[in-house]
């Protein structure tokens, strides 16, 4: 099996993006002092989801990041830099 992260499949930007919409949905959550379950429970997904989300190893969808930002009264916006 490959490595995806050290073989260039993911590429460095990618990780990038993906840790840091992770930070920002784990600094949201903690900031309306909400554990993973409680977000899980309001996305409709189980903890592990968030859990795997917030860890910034998994690839979440545009629509799973949605909900899960929806779930905590929140928006996700993407800016092309």
């Amino acid at each position: 099996m490959k490595n995806r992260y050290s073989d260039g499949v993911v590429t460095p930007q990618a990780l990038e993006a993906r840790h840091s919409i992770a930070q920002q949905l784990r600094d949201t959550r903690h900031s309306l002092h909400l554990t993973q379950e409680a977000v899980a429970e309001r996305a409709g997904t189980k903890k592990s989801n968030i859990s795997r989300m917030e860890s910034g190893k998994y690839n979440p969808s545009l629509d799973f990041l949605v909900k899960v930002a929806d779930s905590m009264g929140k928006k996700i916006e993407i800016q092309v830099n």
